[in-house]
């Protein structure tokens, strides 16, 4: 599961765009322009990102050569109508990884997706492991391990552990964590989370644990352990 930012003017294709993205279980988070796209980009880490390149108040090329003069390091797609062989070198040029051309099959959206995700770790600084404490979750194979010892985890509770690691200390409820996790809706979401979340503490050695790596509060649900 990837963390990606889609930054599309357009409310209808944004929505499809975060189904396509869930589809495949990845953690989409949404902007309809550039200033609210800057705004993700200081405060959250993402692994991806998908650039409109025209946008109400600057282009998406702007966006992402401001990101790459930063220093961000996560992939970048642009989404255009534009065809040009000279627009497609401009993104490029601009620190793009891929190119899109609206309007776009979802087969080949999600398949693109995927292969710029196995190129993840290209650049310096991205890593595709997250250590909390002997913890490591190797996000690129969907792995793992505490203290050396490989857990098997099913889809949904690797998907789980994923999330609230790349959010470490920030808590969520079982309601947010349905929403962002289980692309469906149900009356039973606080149960369903908080049964996952079980079954998940107990295969990571979590019930016996003095340092537990999951850790709930009343009122404010469940989160990664600060230290």
């Amino acid at each position: 599961m990837a963390r990606i930012l889609v930054v599309e003017d357009d409310r209808h294709l944004r929505t499809i765009i975060k189904a396509y993205l869930q589809a495949e279980e990845h953690d989409v988070e949404l902007a309809e322009d550039g200033e609210t796209a800057r705004a993700f980009l200081k405060t959250g880490e993402f692994d991806f990102l998908i650039l409109d390149w025209m946008l109400p108040d600057r282009t998406g090329v702007e966006i992402c050569q401001e990101y790459r003069q930063r220093g961000g390091s996560a992939l970048v797609m642009m989404l255009t109508a534009r065809h040009d062989a000279k627009d497609k070198a401009t993104a490029l040029d601009a620190g793009a990884d891929d190119y899109l051309v609206k309007p776009f099959d979802q087969i080949e959206f999600q398949a693109r997706v995927r292969a710029l995700l196995r190129r993840q770790g290209s650049w310096g600084s991205v890593s595709n492991k997250i250590i909390v404490g002997d913890l490591v979750i190797d996000t690129l194979k969907k792995t793992v391990s505490r203290g050396g010892a490989e857990i098997e985890l099913r889809p949904r509770e690797y998907s789980l552990l994923e999330f609230l690691s790349k959010h470490k200390g920030q808590s969520f409820t079982a309601e947010a964590l349905f929403a962002r996790l289980w692309n469906t809706d149900s009356v039973a979401a606080q149960e369903t989370v908080r049964m996952h979340v079980m079954t998940l503490r107990k295969k990571l050695g979590d019930d016996n644990a003095l340092n537990p790596i999951i850790v709930s509060s009343r009122g404010r649900g469940y989160k990664i352990a600060d230290s």
